[in-house]
């Protein structure tokens, strides 16, 4: 009899363990289907993530409103456009700009409407291309001015000024009205009284020293630097040849001058325009305080902000 209990002792202690080992076994399924997630799950949460992530996008993408396309000049123009591109992507516009060197392509293209708008130029300058080609530019808005300076060529001071020394302007009508006017500032010639911003070679009454001036399309004026005895650039072009008006002019205009604010640069477009909503989208960038300390911030007084 006590040989039997032992046996059925063992009996039962071996039911007992593989009924544990049952238990367990069931318990490790169980966490295993608890903690690992089956296909169709794992493709429903990715695809919640997915929607998740679309949605922070969507809501971070400005609306795609158009394509603004202006015509410039290289410096500073089209360089203070790109900073401007930066800012008026975050607001839905893309800013297509194309340089040209040449003043009179960019008003061309905008006539014949062809480009938006155009960035090169001031207002006198462009009242005198509507006269003399029948064009109908208007201003959008004024962003900046550059002050007309004389620089250096063979000689490297104006107190060296002489008979004879050729001073290279440029030849189109509102450019050199105002280098002769910074000529005469500088007591280098009288203009005939009136003359102002319309003078030209013939308005020259007399000469204090008699300096031959020599007549250049506005861009190839600082190629003469190598011949003239002085050239005097436009703001852009002595930018384009490296040279500074704080630090390299001999002379230049004052910025409260008359001649500094009548020659501000503007945005021009052909008229009926000027209220489209990516021209006043553009002129506002162009005008922001982000722009202003853009051009202070790397122009060294060479170009001047506008308000």
């Amino acid at each position: 009899m006590k040989k039997n209990f032992v046996k059925k002792l063992v009996s039962v202690i071996a039911a007992a363990g593989i009924a544990g080992s049952l238990l367990a076994g069931c318990g490790n399924t169980s966490d295993a289907q608890t903690t690992a997630p089956s296909n169709d799950q794992t493709a429903s949460a990715d695809a919640q993530v997915a929607d998740a992530g679309a949605d922070a996008n969507a809501e971070q993408a400005p609306e795609i409103k158009g394509t603004i396309t202006v015509a410039a000049s290289q410096t500073p123009h089209s360089e203070i456009l790109a900073e401007a591109a930066k800012i008026l992507e975050t607001e839905g516009w893309e800013l297509k700009v194309t340089v040209f060197d040449d003043y009179v392509q960019p008003n061309n293209v905008v006539e014949s409407e062809e480009f938006d708008a155009n960035y090169f130029q001031h207002i006198p300058y462009l009242n005198s291309f509507n006269d003399e080609q029948g064009t109908h530019l208007v201003n959008a808005g004024g962003i900046h001015y550059e002050p007309f300076g004389i620089y250096a060529g063979t000689k490297s001071s104006l107190d060296d000024i002489a008979d004879g020394d050729e001073i290279a302007v440029p030849n189109d009508t509102t450019n050199e009205a105002r280098a002769l006017l910074l000529l005469q500032d500088n007591g280098i010639l009288t203009l005939r009284e009136g003359a102002g911003l319309t003078a030209t070679v013939n308005d020259i009454e007399s000469y204090n020293v008699q300096v031959k001036i020599i007549e250049l399309a506005a861009e190839s004026v600082k190629d003469a630097i190598p011949d003239a005895a002085y050239v005097v650039l436009n703001g852009n072009y002595a930018l384009e040849a490296g040279l500074s008006v704080g630090k390299d002019a001999l002379a230049y205009e004052s910025n409260d001058s008359t001649a500094a604010q009548t020659y501000v640069n503007i945005i021009a477009v052909k008229e009926g325009h000027e209220n489209d909503e990516g021209i006043k989208a553009l002129v506002e960038v162009l005008k922001s305080d982000e722009i202003v300390q853009f051009i202070n911030d790397t122009y060294d007084g060479a170009v001047v902000p506008f308000k």
